[in-house]
């Protein structure tokens, strides 16, 4: 007599893709979290898992914003031209981030920026015209959006401030405090460097050898330990004083 098994997951990319992995996925999105299980499913149910190699764009700036994107596993860089055709990293996204949401409110109805994969990645792909029904017709997800909006525009202010009048260390102390989990941690606290450090340094407006540079200084300093791609914060009040700093 046989008896019917789920099958085993060949690798942990496979198990994120199940669909229990996967509702998870879109409720760990703050203006979707409220949505009952049957909007949930029916979401789904429009949407798709779309593979990346690396170094493969996701879409282009000012294409059409036809899909919201949630990182399934991997990293994506955003980039935007800039007037005299270079591009300019805005920021990498990884599991659970949401790619396109700007677009969604943009009366232009196109990408604002362009997405790169930075290693294999998986999105699932949202028909944008779902999610703005969502926006439309459920209130509570409407205010939750706006407020994430909010919270974007205002990271996006500090780094041009800080790119335009901080120097390098306090552009690095500013981004490793704003990675910091949230909440109470008995200990030391961690950032995890996932993504490579050339597009970190980009993002920072930096080059590569200066990142590594400051990053020794600051553990030098016994503010930070480097573990592979953990950053242990040792002296958080230490290095908030190089994120004020001007020298």
């Amino acid at each position: 007599m046989s008896t019917d098994t789920a099958p085993v997951p060949r690798s942990s990319t496979e198990l994120l893709l199940r669909p229990r992995q996967l509702r998870e996925l879109v409720r760990g999105v703050s203006w979707l979290r409220d949505l009952d299980d049957e909007q949930l499913e029916a979401l789904l149910e429009d949407s798709k898992v779309c593979t990346l190699k690396t170094r493969e764009w996701l879409f282009c700036q000012d294409a059409p914003a036809e899909w919201l994107y949630i990182v399934v596993s991997g990293a994506v860089r955003l980039v935007r031209s800039a007037g005299d055709g270079r591009l300019a990293t805005i920021r990498c996204v990884e599991r659970g981030g949401t790619l396109g949401e700007l677009s969604m409110v943009s009366s232009a109805g196109v990408y604002l920026y362009s997405a790169e994969a930075l290693r294999r990645t998986h999105v699932l792909t949202i028909p944008a015209t779902r999610c703005r029904a969502i926006i439309d017709h459920q209130p509570a997800c409407r205010a939750e959006f706006m407020s994430q909006l909010v919270l974007e525009l205002t990271e996006r202010l500090e780094d041009m401030a800080l790119l335009t009048q901080a120097n390098a260390m306090a552009r690095l102390a500013s981004y490793l405090m704003r990675q910091l989990p949230t909440g109470f941690i008995r200990g030391p606290r961690v950032v995890r460097l996932t993504i490579p450090k050339r597009w970190l340094a980009a993002q920072l407006a930096m080059t590569p050898e200066t990142l590594s540079r400051l990053l020794a200084r600051l553990r030098e300093e016994g503010i930070i330990n480097i573990d592979r791609q953990r950053v242990v914060i040792l002296d958080e009040q230490k290095l908030r004083h190089h994120m004020l700093s001007d020298d």
